[in-house]
Formats: C-alpha cells, sequence, structure tokens
C-alpha cells in the first residue's frame, strides 16, 4: 500500500487537477465504506459504464480489479486499485493500466450526522493541456453525478431493508392465509404483480410456458430489490445490484451460490379460473 496523501498528489508535477465533485450522500460513512469495500457491485449496478469485473486481490488496505467497459472488448479493459483510510475517512483510486491509465482520484468524507455525509471527490489526470482537462473533468464530474446517484439509492434502499428485516425477525410471524387475485383472465394484463403474503412481499409472475408462479422480492445476499427484475432464459431472476440469479420457481441459485430466496407461497389456478396464493405445502 502506498502513503500517499490528497497533498502529495496535489504537488505531484506529473498530475493535474481535472475536476472537483462535491454533494450531500444521504448515507453514513460506514455505509459509503461497505459500498466502496463493494467491487462486485460495479458492473450489475453501475451496466452502463461496466460490463464485467475480475478481482485481482483484496484486504483490509482495499482492492485491486480489472474492469471490463462497453463494449467488453480488450482495448477496454482497464485496472483499479482503490486504498482506504478509514480513520481519515477518505479513499484513493488509481487506474494502474487501460483506460485512464496514471489517473488518481481522492474521495474526502466528513460526517454530517448518523445518515448524511459530506463527499468531496477530486480528480488528478496526466495531462497538462487545460482545455484537454476541461473536458476530461466535465465527463468525470458527470459519470460521478450518476454513480453516485445510483450507490445513494442502494445504500438507502439497503439501510431500510434491513430495518424491515430486523422487525420482521423480532415479531411473530402470521399464519399463512390464502390471499385472492381474482379471474387469471383479469390478472394476466396486471402482471407482474407484487402482493403480501403472510406480510412479506412476492411478486407473481407469468413465465414462457405460460406457468404462473410466485418469488420473493427480496434478494438474500445484500437485500436488493427483484419486485422489477426481469425474467430471463424462460424463469431467471437477476437482482440489479449483484447480478445474482434465482429460479424463479424454486428459489434456488443458478450461479452456484448457497443463498437462495425466501420460500414463496404456490400460485392455484382453480377449475373456474379463479387464481389464490396458498401456502406452498397447502
Amino acid at each position: 500500500m502506498t502513503s500517499t496523501t490528497p497533498e502529495a498528489t496535489a504537488a505531484d508535477p506529473a498530475l493535474h487537477l481535472a475536476a472537483t465533485y462535491r454533494r450531500e450522500v444521504g448515507a453514513s460513512v460506514d455505509r459509503i465504506f461497505e459500498n466502496v469495500f463493494d467491487w462486485e457491485h460495479l458492473p450489475a449496478l453501475h451496466d452502463s459504464y461496466f460490463t464485467a469485473v475480475e478481482r485481482l486481490d483484496s484486504g483490509d488496505w482495499g482492492w485491486r480489479i480489472r474492469l471490463s467497459r462497453p463494449p467488453s472488448t480488450p482495448d477496454r479493459e482497464q485496472v483499479l486499485r482503490l486504498e482506504v483510510d478509514r480513520a481519515r475517512h477518505r479513499y484513493t483510486a488509481i487506474f494502474e493500466e487501460g483506460i485512464g491509465a496514471g489517473t488518481r482520484f481522492w474521495t474526502l468524507m466528513t460526517p454530517l450526522d448518523a445518515h448524511r455525509t459530506a463527499v468531496e471527490v477530486r480528480y488528478y489526470l496526466p495531462e497538462m493541456r487545460p482545455e484537454k482537462l476541461a473536458v476530461l473533468g466535465g465527463k468525470y464530474m458527470a459519470s460521478c453525478e450518476r454513480l453516485w446517484s445510483e450507490d445513494e439509492a442502494m445504500m438507502q434502499h439497503r439501510e431500510m431493508a434491513e430495518a424491515r428485516a430486523r422487525a420482521w425477525a423480532a415479531a411473530p410471524r402470521p399464519k399463512p392465509e390464502p390471499v385472492e387475485l381474482g379471474p387469471v383472465a383479469a390478472l394476466l394484463p396486471r402482471l407482474p404483480l407484487v402482493v403480501a403474503f403472510a406480510e412479506r412481499p412476492f411478486r407473481v409472475v407469468a413465465l414462457e410456458d405460460g406457468a404462473l408462479v410466485a418469488h420473493s422480492t427480496i434478494c438474500p445476499h445484500w437485500l436488493g430489490p427483484l419486485e422489477d427484475a426481469p425474467v430471463e432464459d424462460g424463469c431467471a431472476i437477476r437482482c440489479p445490484w449483484h447480478g445474482w440469479r434465482f429460479d424463479a420457481r424454486t428459489g434456488a441459485s443458478l450461479d452456484g451460490h448457497r443463498a437462495r430466496l425466501a420460500p414463496a407461497p404456490r400460485v392455484a389456478v382453480a377449475a373456474d379460473g379463479m387464481v389464490t396464493l396458498v401456502p406452498a405445502d397447502g
């Protein structure tokens, strides 16, 4: 790990400040650091910027990864190293290879309260031409705004999801009761449909073969939202945060992970066409 500081970076004659981005983020410093160490989310949550990620090294100090950018050709790869300084609420990232090689940016954080943090990001580039710095700086500012907005939404959703999970764990589980969804002909145009069953959220979807199934709307990995996840390859549900895939029929992982979706109710279709959610063993 290097001992470079923001001050040393600013004084480096090979690097020049291209942009400084500032915003208030609705998340704590600890939550932001959790997000920073979560390199796996980059190509899933930020799919407009990244298509794949490979971890090369990691530890308490940070991580080193290989990123692919659209359209995922060898010339669109870059190696990024991130180093954290938790004590001083900051971290730095260095593009070591590929696109943007030599670029370094610092992120400096100031806690405002339990759920708000002031963030400042400084971009230093191995470029000295003012006009080029201005163009590149503008691009970094635009991408920084979008990336932080997407990360902030994930961090805030996770905060709320954890609170709900704690409340559910502390409350007695109600006895599952059937939930009527109406005639199948009227239901189909409304699908996919999120419904509550035993006070837990599930989504009813129609698979390619016409089968109606229900699946949990909460990813077991990081409590990611599955209520808007598209159904792929016939029955696969993909989490938008990390790309983990699950079988909508069974809840089992399709990627070899041990995690699986919470048990879902069964969608029962009566002879008269009435659709009802019933306990899986009912």
